[in-house]
């Protein structure tokens, strides 16, 4: 499963133990063990070709001979964390193995100044909607990670200028909501049969009379209020208007920003058909409404930057990639987006973290 990842400058561990190095070991793993798997997933993410024993004896840090090496990646496959993809000596980590991998063994450091400025650079807002700032942000984010980078900003909740209900017949109604920013979002509600006009203007003049620059959040804290204390002029119709009006809105993320830049990478060393197909589906679910919020609900479950490999996010399948994602939270912990890079499960992890971490307090900030 995935896991949380700890904040920059510290290990991503999952409760191992010590080894007489001070290093700590994933369960299960003793040091050799530990050194043969960390290698053979560095030199995965900066080539994708297999690692053999010969290669290993000249690039660990501890002196062992080819044979052991041998043995110890026999152990390594057995337990599902190698595999063969061919019938060569070489070796490549399976999604279990970056699991533990990234749990236990990955190191990460601080963001580097030059990256800080990339991100400030691109995130500075002067003149600029923010739609093309968020889109800005993916580019970003896609550059630095090699990766295509993704940007959810939900729907936002900022004050409300005026709200009409204009009558469509045959039991519908027509919501049009206009943002203090001057955006209109139109919904079509059922309305109670036999309906007279006057109903939906004396909605319509409840509700204006209410707005004073308010959110629709707060905008439907109060007029809930009002209609549990039986406070309001309005009769059974407009009050049955009013609160499908409001509810049409409420949990709602149409309307958002799902922003993806990179989409390419994610093909550039793709050959087999099945994975190209895999791929294929993936772009087009990430087009979806659903993936919106199967986006916010991975970002929201977490503090701080999760790593999905594989399957584990229920958006791949077996496509062979992987998903690096962080919420963006306001100054009061609010969650007001999420910002991730999705690549090949052979990113580089100990990069990317870092750079989707402060990407996504620099966001949060933004949308917040």
């Amino acid at each position: 499963m995935d896991r949380p990842v700890t904040p920059p400058g510290n290990a991503a561990r999952a409760g191992g133990r010590l080894s007489g190095s001070g290093v700590v070991l994933p369960p299960g793993l003793d040091a050799r063990s530990a050194a043969v798997l960390r290698e053979i997933v560095e030199q995965y993410v900066e080539t994708g070709e297999p690692v053999g024993s010969r290669t290993l004896s000249r690039l660990l840090p501890m002196n062992l001979s080819p044979a052991t090496i041998r043995n110890v990646m026999a152990d390594l496959t057995e337990a599902g964390l190698l595999f063969a993809p061919h019938t060569s000596a070489g070796r490549l980590p399976t999604d279990q193995g970056l699991r533990l991998f990234v749990d236990g063994l990955l190191q990460f450091g601080e963001l580097a100044e030059d990256d800080r400025e990339t991100i400030a650079a691109a995130l500075a807002a002067s003149g600029r909607s923010l739609e093309d700032t968020l889109a800005e942000a993916s580019a970003m984010l896609s550059g630095l990670s090699a990766a295509a980078g993704l940007v959810l900003a939900p729907k936002s909740e900022g004050a409300i200028r005026h709200i009409e209900f204009v009558p469509l017949g045959h039991g519908r109604a027509l919501v049009i909501l206009v943002n203090a920013d001057g955006q209109v979002e139109n919904r079509v509600i059922e309305t109670p049969a036999g309906m007279p006009p006057s109903a939906l203007q004396q909605a319509s003049n409840y509700l204006n009379a209410r707005l004073s620059g308010r959110p629709l959040a707060e905008l439907r804290r109060l007029v809930g209020e009002e209609m549990a204390a039986n406070r309001t002029q309005l009769d059974i119709l407009s009050a049955h208007v009013v609160e499908a009006g409001l509810a049409t809105w409420s949990g709602d993320i149409r309307g958002g920003s799902l922003i993806i830049r990179g989409q390419g990478r994610l093909l550039s060393d793709v050959t087999q058909i099945e994975r190209l197909a895999a791929i294929q589906a993936l772009f087009d679910r990430l087009e979806a409404q659903e993936t919106m919020l199967r986006l916010l609900e991975l970002a929201e479950n977490s503090e701080g930057v999760r790593i999905f490999i594989g399957a584990e996010s229920g958006l791949f399948g077996n496509a062979g990639l992987s998903m690096v994602v962080a919420p963006a939270r306001s100054d009061g912990g609010r969650i007001v987006g999420a910002i991730g890079v999705i690549g090949p499960t052979r990113i580089n992890y100990g990069r990317i973290i870092p750079v989707v971490d402060y990407t996504a307090r620099v966001i949060g900030r933004l949308l917040g």
